[in-house]
């Protein structure tokens, strides 16, 4: 049971997507629910009162045998206390709590909270994408070395599996179990290491500034943003979208669209007349010459976002894009690209965090 204050709920959604549909082919689905995606449920707990509207929900929803996680970006972030009050709901239920937030703005969740230390949002966000795709990325190795869990019976050696790129030392022994953890602990820290430079190759000031003044003109001429992506790209493009709507203190909104939110939308167009059309369908409702279609992809190759940014492109929209892979066929379809060479997803979409939140500031 995934939820957060303001931009935090885009990574309850990006929690339950990681569990319920992982990246690595083969993987179990796991249930993971972001009580945030019942909009109609959420909204009306929080008129009664916002203060104990996510526990009422964690109340009705929850089992002791679930995990309660809860997750604030900045300090004194509207929701605050709602998620805190959440998480000793969940305590008092026999819920697992567990917290992530920045320096100063972490609800108490017990031995499983954890801080970021710093009090920017922004960047605090992109941490906390790292920890919990590596939160997932544990459950399944210890799902499949056996002797890491309590109560069961231990083997000479398993198989990781598809997992087994992620953590290659686990297809030895299960003898020596603190060895093992160690391990597991230092491929931790490399994987913080790992997307740290990736970030910093994929970083161009330059570049960066050219497409915030482009996205600035357009903006300022009236124009919005229309943003959209699959998947864990979909919650991200809608972390852009509440960025920009609804932003930390000191930055002025932006009007800005998720085509991701509409599931009526979604599943209409997709049932009538194809996936590949559910994004292109909605810039042919909602763009106009002067918008910015922002497409997110970890791929660069999916088609569902390919038709709409060639369809932005017919209109006259300014098209962006944020692309893993080297970019693929969608960096050589947008205005402007903001790329990065690798081709593990979890990474890519932290590294792209850091890409647009620093075009967000620079707005």
């Amino acid at each position: 049971m995934a939820f957060g204050a303001g931009a935090a709920t885009t990574d309850a959604q990006h929690v339950s997507v990681e569990f319920v549909h992982p990246v690595i082919v083969g993987k179990r689905a796991l249930p993971a629910v972001a009580l945030a995606n019942d909009v109609p449920s959420a909204l009306g707990l929080s008129f009664r009162d916002a203060g104990l509207s996510i526990a009422r929900q964690l109340g009705v929803m929850g089992r002791p045998e679930d995990i309660a996680l809860g997750m604030v970006h900045a300090p004194g972030e509207p929701g605050t206390d709602a998620v805190g009050n959440a998480l000793k709901e969940a305590a008092i239920t026999g819920m697992l709590p567990v917290a992530i937030g920045g320096s100063s703005a972490v609800p108490d969740a017990g031995e499983h909270t954890f801080s970021v230390g710093t009090a920017d949002p922004f960047i605090v966000q992109e941490v906390h994408e790292t920890l919990y795709h590596v939160l997932w990325e544990l459950v399944h190795v210890f799902f499949e070395h056996k002797g890491l869990l309590e109560d069961r019976i231990e083997r000479k050696s398993h198989d990781t599996g598809g997992a087994s790129f992620l953590y290659p030392f686990l297809s030895e022994s299960e003898s020596g179990l603190d060895g093992v953890l160690a391990e597991v602990g230092r491929s931790i820290l490399q994987k913080a290491a790992d997307v740290i430079e990736m970030r910093s190759d994929s970083c161009d000031p330059e570049a960066f500034v050219q497409t915030a003044e482009l996205v600035a003109e357009r903006i300022s001429e009236g124009g919005k943003v229309l943003a959209f992506g699959n998947g864990g790209s979909a919650t991200d493009a809608q972390d852009l979208v509440t960025d920009l709507v609804a932003p930390p203190d000191g930055m002025a909104p932006v009007p800005a669209i998720s085509l991701t939110n509409d599931a009526a939308v979604i599943t209409a167009v997709g049932n009538d007349v194809g996936f590949e059309n559910v994004f292109a369908r909605q810039v042919i409702a909602y763009g106009a010459p002067g918008d910015v279609a922002v497409a997110i992809s970890t791929s660069g190759g999916s088609r569902n976002v390919l038709a709409a940014v060639e369809e932005a492109r017919r209109r006259g929209l300014l098209t962006v894009c944020f692309a893993g892979y080297g970019g693929g066929r969608l960096a050589e379809l947008c205005d402007r690209a903001h790329t990065i060479d690798a081709d593990y997803i979890p990474r890519i979409q932290e590294a792209q965090a850091s890409q647009y939140h620093t075009i967000r500031s620079l707005l």
